[in-house]
């Protein structure tokens, strides 16, 4: 028989003890309620206040430089294509440069585009262009919106984790002093939608392990003794249900959140499984499989395909022109066996012929309609897919880099760059011999990353060793959303997709200050030293934000100027 005993006074706490410092309560007692020791009301104002500050940072100046910066080109006219139109449209050449004048008119073409990242990302770009018109600041205000944002749900998720308001803001702090989250919030690139999708889920997740523990110890007041535990109380999960919404829009900005959606649904089954163990079940492993994880697979994995494939309502609405103008584009004529001449992948077997089948069938109507569209929406897939698998392998980029080496920030990307400024004019003092220059650089802040670093070995530690479930999540985070980019390090991929990995990065450090720190509030020679350390680490990462601030802001710098911040020569 299992039962559930009370620790004995001043047993071992570990890292899941309160924030206070108080004795560890039973399981049972710690899923009645969230151990409420904060006021909510100063830890949400604190955190907007946060948030809000963020956006400022964003917003300032965020129409410079006045041009398409790096992808900008493609994903701000297809935005604006889409909002418009209501699906991506070619476009003339010389389209940038009649943007940039103020016109709009003449630019895209009748058919559509082939495109190869679904399209949420670029509907809420168009949005902000539909507001403030297609300029630059119209097609980034989105991005800084969704980069505040982001600042907060930051907060908010490592305050639940930790249970102190102080170490959520340190969190969003964190995140908001980061250099690539924060140029990426002041680019129309997809990325920062990605990244702030997949960071709701994960706090609907962490909620959701809340939930239903505080569930479970209502719909079983004692307790239990065997048995399988509370099931029917538990099948719906509300919090599961917007994770798998958060998860649906993630993958409908690119398709890469398909693997923390995997790592972190069975992270969802392993802490279902802990919560009735610690209420007395045996087997509790099994037993969660088929009462939690299934049900769990559908409100999480169901729903996310769902919201997916609704985000393609506008190529659904126009399958026809895209049966019509790409089922027989380049990609659907080759097979995958192929070898690459210079940048081109070339097919060993071709088949000009090719087609969707849905191109050459009669136009259906009534719910046979939807079916046609959905399966022309498929076949879209397969072409898009063969380009990821087969094209970029042959192309290069000379700011491409190795995802190993991300997490050590060894290759920046430069997005813009206004080079050489002569000393008395436009506002370039530099000396004699030399001259000035802007540049915007997607480069994290070396402190948030290489402290990072050690956090997540520290934070392996305390997950395998204490069995602390935050790191595991810090853990988990970080391997699915960085690990599956080495298996394609043989084409041109960046280092600034690892924005996806930072709150996780950015948790592991939070939780390393909170362990650093201590949980007891009374003064101690322990605590003195952690507040000292950990203060000094931010403001040495205040500093570092700083510094660096020219070159994530398209400031003026003299060439010296600009070298002093090149600290590594592949950062150039």
């Amino acid at each position: 028989m299992t039962t559930t005993q009370a620790p004995r006074p001043g047993a071992a706490r570990g890292l899941s003890g309160t924030a206070a410092g108080e004795t560890l309560p039973t399981a049972w007692q710690r899923a009645r309620g969230r151990l409420g020791v904060e006021d909510p009301f100063i830890g949400w104002s604190a955190a907007l206040g946060l948030a809000l500050l963020a956006l400022v940072l964003r917003l300032w100046r965020l129409g410079e430089p006045k041009v398409f910066e790096f992808d900008e080109t493609y994903y701000a006219k297809d935005a604006w294509s889409l909002v418009n139109h209501g699906y991506v449209r070619e476009y003339v050449d010389g389209a940038d440069e009649k943007i940039l004048a103020g016109t709009t008119t003449g630019v895209w073409k009748g058919d559509p585009s082939m495109i190869v990242h679904p399209e949420v990302g670029k509907w809420l770009i168009g949005l902000g262009e539909k507001v403030f018109g297609m300029e630059p600041f119209g097609w980034r205000v989105a991005s800084a919106v969704v980069g505040a944002l982001m600042v907060l749900v930051m907060c908010r998720l490592a305050r639940r984790v930790t249970g102190s308001t102080v170490l959520g803001l340190v969190a969003g702090l964190l995140l908001m002093l980061d250099g690539l989250q924060f140029v990426l919030s002041r680019l129309a690139l997809l990325d920062i939608f990605l990244a702030f999708f997949t960071l709701c889920a994960v706090a609907c997740l962490v909620n959701d392990r809340d939930w239903h523990r505080a569930r479970m110890a209502r719909l079983q007041p004692v307790p239990l003794t065997g048995g399988w535990g509370p099931v029917r109380g538990l099948l719906l999960r509300p919090w599961l249900l917007l994770g798998g919404v958060c998860f649906g829009l993630a993958i409908g900005t690119k398709w890469t959140a398909l693997y923390p959606l995997a790592a972190l649904g069975v992270l969802v089954w392993l802490w279902s499984s802990g919560a009735r163990r610690s209420f007395g079940v045996r087997a509790a492993v099994l037993r969660s499989a088929v009462v939690d994880g299934l049900p769990a697979f559908v409100q999480l994995v169901g729903v996310a395909a769902v919201v997916y494939v609704g985000t393609w309502g506008g190529w659904l609405m126009h399958a026809g022109q895209y049966e019509e103008a790409l089922s027989s584009t380049q990609y659907t004529q080759f097979t995958g066996q192929g070898h690459c001449e210079g940048d081109s992948f070339v097919s060993d077997d071709p088949d000009p012929d090719a087609r969707w089948p849905t191109a050459t069938e009669p136009d259906a109507s009534g719910p046979a309609e939807v079916v046609q569209s959905l399966r022309s929406l498929w076949y879209y897939h397969q072409d898009v897919y063969t380009f990821h698998t087969n094209f970029l392998d042959c192309s290069t980029h000379s700011y491409a880099s190795k995802p190993a080496g991300w997490l050590l920030l060894n290759r920046s990307v430069g997005v813009a760059a206004d080079t050489g400024i002569q000393p008395g004019t436009r506002g370039c003092t530099a000396p004699e011999g030399s001259d000035c220059l802007r540049q915007v650089l997607l480069l994290g802040t070396p402190t948030i990353w290489w402290a990072g670093i050690l956090a997540l070995v520290f934070s392996a530690a305390m997950w395998l060793g204490a069995r602390d479930w935050r790191h595991g999540l810090a853990v988990v985070g970080v391997a699915s959303t960085w690990l599956p980019w080495l298996a394609y390090d043989d084409r041109p991929i960046f280092s600034f997709y690892a924005i996806v990995t930072l709150p996780f990065v950015v948790l592991s450090l939070t939780l390393a200050i909170g362990a650093l720190v201590g949980r007891r509030r009374g003064p101690s020679t322990r605590r003195t030293v952690g507040v000292v350390v950990a203060g000094a680490f931010l403001v040495l990462t205040l500093v570092n934000f700083a510094w660096f601030w020219p070159i994530w802001t398209n400031g003026l710098l003299t060439n010296g100027e600009w070298l002093d911040r090149m600290w590594f020569a592949r950062w150039i």
